[in-house]
């Protein structure tokens, strides 16, 4: 064992999965930092459809695990501030614009990969694609909107969330073996969804090379 990084004392019962406030925030974000990377190169086979149809249908598929858990940290951190738990309550809420933005997010995030995974299914010929693309670009120009400030207010405090140990810096965070798994678990189950869905890009992909 590293002198250096002394062994963490064991995790008090009924702590969570992220291991108390610090281990949640930090869960939130690394799954953040994998979000933004994601979308970033969601956005680049945006700008290039035709050609990165596949890849953008794939990933979009693929983000619905780390979305998931994001959710799920964000919602947690949520319950347990308004259910009164003390150490949420000293850690106190975000700024009250992202407060006010959170349910935005949230719908907007729904709604776009709703959207997309319902256009997914019924293909590019079905009658009712029009609407659902449209409804698609209008959610995703919503989400668009409410994420900029989102992440720009989250922005300076990432790296510090990154890399933060306990309170201290004196030994590693505890509760990381749980965090990874939740991430793996969270991209695997992406993957594997992308994966079950390959039959239907080829419709999409083939559609958007006749048609440019």
């Amino acid at each position: 064992m590293s002198l250096a990084e002394p062994s963490a004392p064991p995790a008090a019962p009924g702590r969570s999965l992220a291991d108390g406030t610090d281990g949640n925030e930090r869960l939130t974000a690394i799954t953040g930092a994998i979000l933004l990377v994601l979308f970033a190169v969601l956005g680049i086979t945006i700008v290039r459809i035709g050609q990165l149809m596949w890849l953008h249908l794939f990933l979009g598929i693929v983000l619905f695990g780390p979305v998931a858990l994001k959710i799920g940290t964000t919602g947690y951190r949520f319950v347990r501030y308004y259910t009164n738990a003390a150490a949420y309550r000293r850690k106190g809420p975000p700024h009250p614009l992202l407060r006010a933005l959170g349910p935005v997010v949230l719908l907007s995030t729904i709604g776009v990969f709703l959207t997309g995974l319902l256009l997914l299914l019924v293909g590019p010929h079905a009658g009712s694609r029009p609407a659902l693309g449209l409804l698609h670009k209008v959610t995703f120009i919503l989400w668009l909107v409410a994420m900029a400030p989102h992440v720009l207010g989250h922005l300076a405090e990432l790296p510090r969330n990154l890399l933060r140990s306990d309170p201290g810096f004196r030994r590693r965070l505890p509760g990381a073996t749980p965090r990874r798994l939740a991430l793996a678990a969270a991209l695997v189950c992406g993957l594997v969804l992308a994966v079950l869905f390959l039959p239907d890009f080829s419709v999409w992909t083939s559609y958007h090379h006749h048609h440019g």
